[in-house]
């Protein structure tokens, strides 16, 4: 099975377990992102280049999907991580755009 697989299924398996939690937590993530001036694709890049910083794989899955969604193309993407070289370092950077082609191929 593949990992975005896995991690999907996590995610649904908990949803089912715990539908309060999950429901929290999309509305606090809707909540904020509604309430700035950044709009939705913008608010998702930044959620991925904060999502591949801390080395969540299933976030840099999620918030490619949902950058996608929102209209963002794969160059805005691969620029959004490339931009984190210099603060993370290319290594990290690397294993986030792998996280990310997973998605996107």
């Amino acid at each position: 099975m593949e990992k975005g697989h896995t991690s999907n299924r996590t995610y649904y398996d908990i949803s089912k377990r715990f539908p309060d939690v999950i429901e929290a937590v999309e509305k606090l993530g809707t909540t904020v992102r509604e309430m700035g001036p950044l709009d939705e694709k913008t608010s998702h890049l930044v959620q991925l280049a904060a999502a591949a910083a801390t080395k969540s794989e299933g976030s840099v899955h999620s918030h490619t999907r949902r950058a996608l969604k929102a209209g963002a193309s794969r160059e805005e993407i691969y620029h959004t991580l490339l931009l984190l070289i210099s603060t993370v370092g290319f290594p990290q950077v690397m294993a986030a755009i792998s996280w990310c082609r997973d998605i996107l191929e």
